[in-house]
């Protein structure tokens, strides 16, 4: 059901700036999010449905430097569309994880995959709370709020204190933490209707315990 939602709403395309992965996008934004709503129950916004900055950035560093993620083990944290754990999965990584607490991000994250030929693993929930230990750990975009950078900054610190490899992508949001070691910088293009430009200057960043 959720699969077959994700195929009807959205146009399968290669990255511009990724180009070795096909992605499935939406077209309309605002349309999309009415639909998903169409149920009559309050859904957040879909995420899932577009190539974000933070995801293209990180995504493009793993594929230009596959050693950082080949023959390890990777958990892409919100996921999103699957973009970065479908980036890790044609670098190498073995066995990669896509979270997110979306059921219809997971089920684009598993779309994308599928598309993409290659063996991506989808886990539903709050991870942040949990210790799970893996090779490495990839978030995009996720300093968009002062909550959400307040809970994901310590469990990524965590996870390095454990001795995983943690790298996010960030174009510069409000609540971008401090401390960070910057390995990459980009400029990718995005979506205008949800940025409100046509590219933005995107970094890497090592998170270290």
């Amino acid at each position: 059901m959720l699969l077959e939602f994700v195929r009807a709403h959205t146009v399968l395309a290669p990255v511009a700036f990724i180009p070795e992965v096909k992605l499935r996008q939406a077209e309309e934004p605002i349309a999309l999010w009415e639909a998903t709503e169409a149920s009559g129950d309050e859904q957040p916004p879909p995420f899932w449905a577009f190539a974000w900055a933070g995801g293209q950035a990180l995504a493009r560093h793993i594929l230009d430097e596959p050693s950082l993620v080949a023959g390890r083990s990777v958990l892409d944290l919100a996921t999103g569309s699957g973009l970065v754990a479908v980036a890790a999965a044609l670098a190498g990584a073995r066995p990669v994880v896509a979270n997110d607490i979306d059921p219809l991000s997971l089920a684009a994250a598993a779309a994308n995959a599928e598309d993409n030929g290659v063996a991506v693993q989808t886990l539903e929930g709050d991870l942040l709370d949990t210790d799970d230990k893996y090779g490495v750990v990839l978030a995009g975009d996720v300093f968009y709020s002062r909550e959400m950078a307040g809970r994901v900054l310590p469990y990524l610190r965590r996870a390095a204190g454990r001795g995983s490899l943690v790298l996010v992508g960030d174009p510069g949001r409000a609540y971008l933490p401090e401390g960070l070691v910057r390995r990459a910088t980009y400029d990718v293009p995005v979506t205008e209707a949800l940025e409100s430009c046509t590219q933005r200057r995107t970094s890497v960043w090592q998170v270290l315990s």
